[in-house]
């Protein structure tokens, strides 16, 4: 599960960025779901029932069935969009799944530039 091995992966954590896993369902279907996943760890979980979050961010535009993509957004500690990527629409291939070597190498440099600007 994407979640999990970002929680889990030594160069993401290295980044000491917070991960939050948005999405419209409950956080109930979200815990039946990891539950059956063998997942117990449900920190930075977040429902975003009626989408409100992803549509402040504005990722609601590559909806698939009224239901966010997969969408990787890093936000600044003023709330700026910094770097956003989507990856679950079909336009942008269709992908449920980014390696977290991937996200690391997009990401590292928008953290640099934050940290370097600090």
């Amino acid at each position: 599960m994407q979640v999990v091995d970002l929680q889990e992966d030594q160069d993401f954590q290295r980044l000491n960025v917070e991960l939050l896993s948005i999405s419209p369902d409950s956080l109930e279907d979200w815990r039946e779901a990891g539950r059956e996943m063998g997942i117990e760890n449900f920190d930075g979980v977040v429902s975003d029932a009626g989408n409100r979050v992803a549509t402040k961010y504005d990722v609601m535009q590559w909806a698939v069935g009224g239901e966010p993509g997969h969408t990787f957004v890093l936000v600044d500690e003023s709330g700026e969009v910094t770097w956003l990527q989507d990856y679950g629409a079909i336009e942008n291939g269709g992908i449920m799944y980014v390696a977290p070597e991937e996200i690391v190498r997009l990401v590292a440099p928008h953290v640099s530039e934050a940290r370097a600007a600090e």
